[in-house]
């Protein structure tokens, strides 16, 4: 018996070896084709930008080219639901958002993805502060004018979002709840098409995130009214935040993170995560989403995963309190 014991914790032994070898040869090997990245919104977004913005630097760096995969619809569920069901062998990506990881949990009753089972975090990347806009014609100057046109106009004012369950929608919510405005919410199917109708006329307000609406903000095509950040940003900085109105926790950003099949070996995990990172601190990266109000925020997973519980808990208080649902 001791000696068929020595010869099974010696197989165990080599197998382990060979177990760590195999995974060490694995990662050297990685990547030796292209790599997927799928993004749960459309192109033209800020979503869309920012994984582009990062992916090229990324292949660069891996020598392998990184590819776009744009799948919208549902709050990126659809996009998610994809990712899930990838094979976890690193070869595909997903921009996991606030949207994805927190708000949608809380919204819908059933959702073709579990977050917390399905996707491993590699860290985040970048966040945009929120701002709220108004059309030229809208008639609406600043800050003050916007609070004071809601007061006396209770849901006669309509805001255009990139979608509902957005953070651009729940932003508005949080926005709504702590001045008592009432203001209509009118969903479009991202960024682009809402940005479109606001500085047309079509609808006077827009909460959207600062990275989508710099252009046009400097085209005088809209009028920035007020940050939901903590201060004030560089690229705007004649334009408040509500903190400095006497709101003092209404603060909202636009966060994206990246992850990628829960299945996905530790040791590949951990390559992507430090690509990643390498990638957002690149000296051309980081001034690229500066100039489009991208504020770089690049983590390890471990500091995704905190940042993620917090929010969590302060955006799903919330939904409790306003009773939002999308079901």
């Amino acid at each position: 018996m001791l000696r068929l014991n020595f010869w099974v914790r010696r197989a165990m032994l080599w197998a382990a070896i060979a177990a760590t070898a195999g995974a060490q040869a694995q990662v050297q090997n990685f990547p030796n084709k292209p790599v997927k990245w799928i993004v749960g919104y459309p192109a033209g977004g800020g979503s869309d930008f920012l994984a582009r913005t990062i992916a090229a630097q990324i292949s660069v760096q891996m020598g392998q080219q990184v590819i776009i995969d744009n799948r919208p619809g549902a709050g990126a569920s659809i996009g998610a639901e994809a990712a899930a069901r990838s094979p976890g062998d690193g070869y595909t990506l997903f921009t996991a958002d606030n949207g994805v990881l927190v708000y949608n949990p809380a919204l819908y009753k059933k959702l073709p993805y579990d977050p917390a089972r399905d996707f491993a975090p590699l860290g985040l990347m970048a966040r945009a502060p929120l701002l709220i806009v108004a059309a030229p014609n809208a008639g609406i100057g600043n800050a003050r004018e916007l609070l004071d046109t809601l007061k006396k106009n209770p849901g006669k004012l309509s805001y255009g979002s990139p979608g509902n369950g957005s953070p651009h929608h729940l932003a508005m919510e949080l926005f709504k709840s702590r001045t008592g405005a009432f203001v209509v919410h009118v969903p479009y199917r991202g960024a682009a098409p809402a940005l479109q109708d606001v500085m047309g006329g079509q609808i006077p307000l827009m909460m959207v995130d600062t990275s989508s609406a710099m252009s046009a903000i400097k085209a005088g095509k809209l009028v920035p009214l007020a940050l939901l950040s903590g201060k004030r940003i560089p690229q705007l900085p004649d334009v408040p935040t509500m903190v400095e109105l006497g709101y003092k926790e209404v603060e909202a950003y636009a966060w994206q993170g990246l992850v990628v099949p829960s299945s996905t070996p530790r040791d590949i995990q951990r390559k992507l995560s430090l690509e990643m990172q390498a990638a957002v601190n690149h000296p051309a990266v980081r001034k690229k989403l500066a100039e489009a109000a991208w504020e770089a925020v690049p983590s390890d997973e471990t500091l995704m995963s905190v940042y993620t519980v917090a929010e969590t808990q302060k955006w799903h208080k919330l939904i409790r309190e306003r009773g939002i649902t999308l079901e």
